[in-house]
Formats: structure tokens, sequence, C-alpha cells
């Protein structure tokens, strides 16, 4: 499948999102569903490579080395342990990004995904390039997703800005933020496409079934901002989801929250090919994906976002509706470059082949815990 081909499919796929939901109930005239579908096409859509795995943590557990569980990260170079909340600016403090846009030294990062064989034994899942995309090593699909109207603007994340959707406690629906979600795809083309993410056969669990495509995860993150604070006790208060309908929908954000963010989503391609051995898998057919905080259900499934765009950059690809990987109002750089900005381990352990445990002895778990008082 060559990449507009591809890069079709994904807009067409996230106008059907859209359409969704303004509420497939209600029909939508020819003209303005086609404008929606033109306005979903302007989203920033690209590539990071792996910058490093290690267990650190700078949001949750600041300044502690390791971290509780294993995180794979993507992004600007000065990623470390101790990231001082609001005052620290990667933009300024990198040398290098691992992303395509190569101003945009940002973090991105999630939990890694271990396959735990019949033996008991855990491997590393590894990464794979999401479709339409460049070669890159491992990492993160990023999107920057403005209003799907194509007219109403967003304000860009300030210096200092942090924020983190999902709960790495969790092992059931219940308190689970929206639209964090897995796809299970049947062949490595994605053919069928599957629609917009979170829609149709998706799950909020790990998939319990062989994917012959892999596995696609999904974090989105809230869309509105109480324009005040750059980060937040639990790291979620400061942002929300908007009062009524959705981001899709352009419904309005709360009083408490009034600016309108983009919607930034992640999407994680996991290649799950080599462990397609029945041989392999537990003998009752029961999934044997585990996150590394220990999550076999994939209801712990989170993100971290840490901004680091320089100057102004950001709102002004957002205001110029941008669309891809590339950008004329930005820098890009190629894979082979983004490949070359990786960083030494600073928590340092196994990660790679298989192991006895998962990387800090964290156990798998089947229940919800209580995550203490910030």
């Amino acid at each position: 499948m060559d990449f507009m081909m591809s890069w079709k499919l994904v807009t067409v796929a996230l106008a059907f999102l859209a359409h969704e939901a303004f509420g497939a109930a209600t029909p939508v005239p020819a003209d303005e569903l086609a404008k929606r579908q033109f306005a979903t096409a302007a989203m920033m859509r690209f590539e990071c490579s792996q910058l490093v795995i290690e267990r650190l943590d700078p949001l949750v557990q600041p300044g502690q080395t390791p971290s509780a569980h294993l995180h794979q990260i993507v992004g600007g170079n000065s990623f470390n342990a101790s990231m001082q909340p609001v005052d620290y600016d990667p933009s300024k403090l990198s040398t290098c990004t691992s992303c395509t846009f190569s101003e945009d030294f940002s973090n991105y990062w999630t939990a890694s995904l271990y396959f735990k064989a019949r033996n008991g034994t855990f491997k590393r899942v590894p990464q794979m390039t999401n479709l339409g995309l460049k070669g890159k090593n491992g990492g993160i699909t990023v999107y920057y997703i403005p209003p799907y109207d194509g007219k109403t603007k967003v304000t860009a994340f300030k210096p200092g800005f942090r924020m983190i959707v999902g709960d790495p406690m969790l092992r059931t629906g219940e308190g689970q933020q929206k639209q964090l979600c897995h796809r299970c795809y049947s062949n490595i083309k994605q053919d069928p496409f599957g629609g917009a993410p979170c829609t149709g056969n998706d799950t909020y669990t790990l998939p319990t079934a062989m994917c012959g495509g892999g596995i696609r995860a999904t974090i989105t993150f809230p869309t509105c901002w109480d324009g005040k604070n750059l980060d937040s006790p639990d790291h979620k208060s400061h942002i929300a989801y908007p009062s009524s309908g959705s981001f899709e929908s352009t419904g309005p954000c709360p009083s408490s929250h009034p600016v309108r963010l983009p919607q930034v989503m992640y999407e994680i391609m996991w290649d799950t090919r080599e462990f397609n051995d029945k041989t392999l898998w537990p003998t009752d057919g029961s999934n044997p994906f585990v996150y590394s905080m220990g999550d076999p259900t994939g209801y712990g499934w989170h993100g971290d976002y840490l901004f680091g765009w320089k100057g102004d950059l950001l709102q002004k690809a957002l205001d110029a509706r941008c669309t891809g990987d590339t950008c004329t109002a930005l820098k890009t750089q190629s894979a082979t470059v983004a490949n070359q900005c990786m960083k030494e381990q600073q928590a340092v352990e196994p990660t790679e082949g298989w192991l006895k445990e998962l990387p800090g002895g964290m156990p798998v778990t089947y229940k919800s815990f209580a995550r203490p008082i910030p």
C-alpha cells in the first residue's frame, strides 16, 4: 500500500469519527460532511523514533532512579529523571530530537509491552513504523489535531506544560478516561483499516486473539485547559474534556477550563508477529501480553506528555493547519537523522531478550489498586 493510499485511509477514518461524534442518527448534508472530511485531513501526524527504554518517570516519580515501571520514551534528548515542573524547557536543553519535526523537543512516553510465554518468561514487544510514515527505530506516532470544523482556533501549549492521561493502577474499566484503546490487525497492511480510533472492533482491553498485523494502541489526551496552571499535583486536574459533545464535534470547554487545546494523540504499533506461535501461548488460550506496570488487562494503558516545541512554532503550524509529516512552517529531518538521537539508560538494567520477570520485578496483577493522594 503506497503512502497516498494509506494517508487517505487515515483521513477518511478520522472523518468518520467526526461524523460519528455529530451523531450518525442525524443526517449530515453532503457538502457539510465534505467540509468536515477536508478539515479532518488538516492534522499533524508524524513519527518519533525510540530515544530510550528505561525506568524513569519525571512526572509521577521525579528524581527517582529507577522509577517503578518501564517506559519507552521519544523526543528531545534532555529527558531525565528530574525535569523540574514548570521551569524545565526541553527546547532549550535538548541538542537533538528523535521526531520528524526537528524543532519539536517535546517528550512523549508510554509503558512498554511484554509477551509472557507459557514457561513464565517475558520478552519486550518491539514497535514498528506506522502506516504511511517513513521508517523509524520503533517509537510513537504523534498527532496534533485542530478542531474538525476547519475554522475553530486552538491555543498551543506553553513552555513547562505537562499532562498525563490514563491510570496504570486500573485493571477494570471503572474510572478509565476516554479514547484509550487497542486494535488487533489481521495483516501488516492494516487491511481492512477498521475506521477511526476507538470505534468498531477496537477494545479497551488488550486483544485476546493472535494479531497477524500487530496491535495498535491509542492514547488521546483531554483538550481543555484552565489557562493558568502548566501542571497540577495529579498532572490531570489542569485539563478537562468538553462540557458537552466532544472535541470532534467542537463541543464547548467547561468554564473552569475555557482554553481549547489541540488534541494530542499517540499511536503505538506493537509488532506482535514473532509471538504468533501457539506453543508459546498459555494452554488455556488467554491473553499473554502484559504492560510493563504488570497490567495484563489493558485498562491501565496510559501516556505522558511534556511540551518542548521551540518558540511559537507549534502555534504557527496549528494556525496553518499543517497536514501529515510535512509543513512549510516547520523544519523536518530524515528518519536516518532522527534515529541517531538516542540516549543511554540512566537506570541501567536488562530490558531485552527473555527475562525471568518484568523490569523492576513488577508483579502481574489483575486487580485495580488505589493511588495514593499526591
